[in-house]
Protein backbone atom coordinates (compact mmCIF):
# COMPACT_ATOMS: atom_id res chain seq x y z
CA UNK A 1 0.00 0.00 0.00
CA UNK A 2 2.68 2.48 0.99
CA UNK A 3 4.62 1.82 -2.21
CA UNK A 4 1.54 3.15 -3.98
CA UNK A 5 1.43 6.23 -1.73
CA UNK A 6 5.14 6.92 -2.30
CA UNK A 7 4.64 6.67 -6.05
CA UNK A 8 1.63 8.98 -5.79
CA UNK A 9 3.72 11.58 -3.95
CA UNK A 10 6.35 11.40 -6.66
CA UNK A 11 3.68 11.94 -9.32
CA UNK A 12 2.24 14.88 -7.38
CA UNK A 13 5.69 16.45 -7.22
CA UNK A 14 6.17 16.06 -10.96
CA UNK A 15 2.76 17.60 -11.70
CA UNK A 16 3.26 20.48 -9.25
CA UNK A 17 6.66 21.38 -10.69
CA UNK A 18 5.39 20.97 -14.27
CA UNK A 19 2.59 23.44 -13.61
CA UNK A 20 5.03 25.89 -12.02
CA UNK A 21 7.25 25.68 -15.11
CA UNK A 22 4.30 26.17 -17.44
CA UNK A 23 3.17 29.19 -15.42
CA UNK A 24 6.56 30.79 -15.99
CA UNK A 25 6.07 30.13 -19.71
CA UNK A 26 2.70 31.90 -19.49
CA UNK A 27 4.27 34.92 -17.84
CA UNK A 28 6.81 35.03 -20.68
CA UNK A 29 3.99 34.62 -23.26
CA UNK A 30 5.56 31.56 -24.89
CA UNK A 31 3.84 29.29 -27.44
CA UNK A 32 2.59 25.82 -26.57
CA UNK A 33 5.96 24.26 -27.44
CA UNK A 34 7.64 26.62 -24.98
CA UNK A 35 5.09 25.58 -22.34
CA UNK A 36 5.86 21.90 -22.96
CA UNK A 37 9.62 22.47 -22.86
CA UNK A 38 9.61 24.58 -19.70
CA UNK A 39 7.02 22.46 -17.91
CA UNK A 40 8.73 19.17 -18.73
CA UNK A 41 12.23 20.40 -17.86
CA UNK A 42 10.94 21.64 -14.51
CA UNK A 43 8.91 18.52 -13.74
CA UNK A 44 11.62 15.94 -14.40
CA UNK A 45 14.86 17.93 -14.22
CA UNK A 46 15.69 17.31 -10.56
CA UNK A 47 14.88 13.62 -10.67
CA UNK A 48 16.93 13.20 -13.85
CA UNK A 49 20.04 14.70 -12.26
CA UNK A 50 19.50 12.58 -9.13
CA UNK A 51 19.32 9.35 -11.11
CA UNK A 52 22.38 10.25 -13.19
CA UNK A 53 24.44 11.06 -10.09
CA UNK A 54 23.35 7.84 -8.38
CA UNK A 55 24.02 5.73 -11.47
CA UNK A 56 20.38 4.63 -11.67
CA UNK A 57 18.23 4.21 -14.78
CA UNK A 58 16.61 7.60 -15.41
CA UNK A 59 13.09 7.29 -14.06
CA UNK A 60 11.22 8.80 -17.01
CA UNK A 61 13.18 6.68 -19.49
CA UNK A 62 12.04 3.61 -17.57
CA UNK A 63 8.50 4.97 -17.29
CA UNK A 64 7.70 7.29 -20.27
CA UNK A 65 4.30 8.08 -18.74
CA UNK A 66 6.08 10.76 -16.68
CA UNK A 67 7.19 12.50 -19.87
CA UNK A 68 3.76 12.22 -21.47
CA UNK A 69 2.13 13.60 -18.31
CA UNK A 70 4.47 16.61 -18.24
CA UNK A 71 3.61 17.49 -21.83
CA UNK A 72 -0.13 16.98 -21.24
CA UNK A 73 -0.16 19.07 -18.04
CA UNK A 74 1.79 21.84 -19.78
CA UNK A 75 -0.78 21.86 -22.60
CA UNK A 76 -3.61 22.15 -20.08
CA UNK A 77 -1.90 25.11 -18.42
CA UNK A 78 -1.50 26.75 -21.85
CA UNK A 79 -5.29 26.99 -22.06
CA UNK A 80 -6.00 27.72 -18.38
CA UNK A 81 -3.13 29.90 -17.14
CA UNK A 82 -5.35 32.99 -17.26
CA UNK A 83 -7.70 31.62 -14.59
CA UNK A 84 -5.68 32.25 -11.36
CA UNK A 85 -5.82 35.87 -10.16
CA UNK A 86 -2.10 35.84 -9.54
CA UNK A 87 -0.05 33.42 -11.59
CA UNK A 88 3.04 34.37 -9.64
CA UNK A 89 1.43 33.48 -6.30
CA UNK A 90 0.16 30.19 -7.74
CA UNK A 91 3.67 29.53 -9.04
CA UNK A 92 5.24 30.08 -5.62
CA UNK A 93 2.84 27.78 -3.78
CA UNK A 94 2.97 24.99 -6.35
CA UNK A 95 6.73 25.25 -6.23
CA UNK A 96 6.62 24.93 -2.42
CA UNK A 97 4.55 21.73 -2.68
CA UNK A 98 6.86 20.26 -5.32
CA UNK A 99 9.93 21.25 -3.31
CA UNK A 100 8.76 19.46 -0.16
CA UNK A 101 7.58 16.37 -2.04
CA UNK A 102 10.78 15.97 -4.03
CA UNK A 103 13.00 16.57 -1.01
CA UNK A 104 11.50 13.47 0.59
CA UNK A 105 11.09 11.23 -2.45
CA UNK A 106 14.57 12.16 -3.70
CA UNK A 107 16.13 11.26 -0.36
CA UNK A 108 14.19 7.99 -0.25
CA UNK A 109 15.26 7.03 -3.77
CA UNK A 110 18.89 7.57 -2.80
CA UNK A 111 18.49 5.61 0.43
CA UNK A 112 16.88 2.69 -1.40
CA UNK A 113 19.80 2.74 -3.85
CA UNK A 114 22.17 2.16 -0.92
CA UNK A 115 23.43 5.73 -0.41
CA UNK A 116 24.44 6.76 3.11
CA UNK A 117 22.50 9.38 5.06
CA UNK A 118 24.51 12.40 3.95
CA UNK A 119 24.27 11.47 0.27
CA UNK A 120 20.55 10.74 0.64
CA UNK A 121 19.97 14.23 2.06
CA UNK A 122 22.06 15.77 -0.75
CA UNK A 123 20.05 13.88 -3.38
CA UNK A 124 16.83 15.07 -1.76
CA UNK A 125 18.03 18.67 -2.09
CA UNK A 126 19.15 18.11 -5.70
CA UNK A 127 15.82 16.54 -6.66
CA UNK A 128 13.87 19.34 -4.98
CA UNK A 129 15.78 22.31 -6.33
CA UNK A 130 17.30 21.51 -9.71
CA UNK A 131 14.00 21.61 -11.61
CA UNK A 132 13.33 25.10 -10.27
CA UNK A 133 16.81 26.21 -11.30
CA UNK A 134 16.23 24.97 -14.86
CA UNK A 135 12.81 26.66 -14.94
CA UNK A 136 14.20 30.03 -13.89
CA UNK A 137 17.19 29.88 -16.24
CA UNK A 138 15.09 28.90 -19.28
CA UNK A 139 12.43 31.44 -18.33
CA UNK A 140 14.92 34.28 -18.00
CA UNK A 141 14.25 34.69 -14.28
CA UNK A 142 16.74 35.16 -11.46
CA UNK A 143 17.28 31.58 -10.19
CA UNK A 144 15.33 31.09 -6.99
CA UNK A 145 18.41 29.83 -5.14
CA UNK A 146 20.08 33.21 -5.72
CA UNK A 147 17.24 35.17 -4.16
CA UNK A 148 17.22 36.11 -0.50
CA UNK A 149 14.28 33.91 0.45
CA UNK A 150 14.68 30.51 2.09
CA UNK A 151 14.49 27.78 -0.56
CA UNK A 152 17.33 25.28 -0.52
CA UNK A 153 17.23 25.36 3.29
CA UNK A 154 13.60 24.20 3.25
CA UNK A 155 14.52 21.22 1.07
CA UNK A 156 17.50 20.51 3.30
CA UNK A 157 15.51 20.37 6.54
CA UNK A 158 12.76 18.29 4.93
CA UNK A 159 15.18 15.74 3.50
CA UNK A 160 17.20 15.70 6.74
CA UNK A 161 14.10 15.08 8.85
CA UNK A 162 13.13 12.15 6.63
CA UNK A 163 16.59 10.57 6.73
CA UNK A 164 17.04 11.06 10.51
CA UNK A 165 13.65 9.51 11.24
CA UNK A 166 14.35 6.55 8.96
CA UNK A 167 17.75 5.99 10.61
CA UNK A 168 16.17 6.06 14.08
CA UNK A 169 13.69 3.34 13.15
CA UNK A 170 10.57 5.36 12.37
CA UNK A 171 8.20 3.91 9.80
CA UNK A 172 8.37 5.09 6.20
CA UNK A 173 4.89 6.56 6.55
CA UNK A 174 5.88 8.73 9.51
CA UNK A 175 9.27 9.65 8.04
CA UNK A 176 7.74 10.71 4.74
CA UNK A 177 4.87 12.63 6.31
CA UNK A 178 7.05 14.50 8.78
CA UNK A 179 9.75 15.24 6.20
CA UNK A 180 7.20 16.64 3.76
CA UNK A 181 5.41 18.66 6.44
CA UNK A 182 8.60 20.24 7.78
CA UNK A 183 9.93 21.11 4.32
CA UNK A 184 6.62 22.61 3.23
CA UNK A 185 6.02 24.54 6.45
CA UNK A 186 9.51 26.09 6.38
CA UNK A 187 9.05 27.19 2.78
CA UNK A 188 5.49 28.39 3.44
CA UNK A 189 6.60 30.41 6.47
CA UNK A 190 9.38 31.96 4.41
CA UNK A 191 6.87 32.99 1.74
CA UNK A 192 4.38 34.36 4.25
CA UNK A 193 6.81 36.12 6.55
CA UNK A 194 9.62 36.99 4.18
CA UNK A 195 12.20 34.94 6.06
CA UNK A 196 15.74 34.81 4.73
CA UNK A 197 19.10 33.65 6.02
CA UNK A 198 21.62 36.28 7.19
CA UNK A 199 23.58 37.75 4.31
CA UNK A 200 27.28 38.40 4.14
CA UNK A 201 28.15 41.98 5.06
CA UNK A 202 31.41 43.52 3.84
CA UNK A 203 33.75 44.42 6.68
CA UNK A 204 37.00 46.37 6.72
CA UNK A 205 39.96 44.10 6.10
CA UNK A 206 42.82 43.75 8.55
CA UNK A 207 45.52 46.30 8.01
CA UNK A 208 49.11 45.12 7.69
CA UNK A 209 51.57 46.92 9.92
Amino acid sequence: MFETVTTMLDWLGVVAFTVSGALVASRKEMDIVGFALLGTATGIGGGTLRDVLLGLPVFWVQEPAYLVTCVAVSAVVFFTAHIPRSRYKALLWLDAVGLALFAVTGAETAALAGANGIVAVAMGVVTATFGGIIRDLLGGEIPVILRREIYVSAALVGASAFVVLMMTGASREISTGVGFAIGFLVRAAALQRGWSLPRYRPRPGRRDN
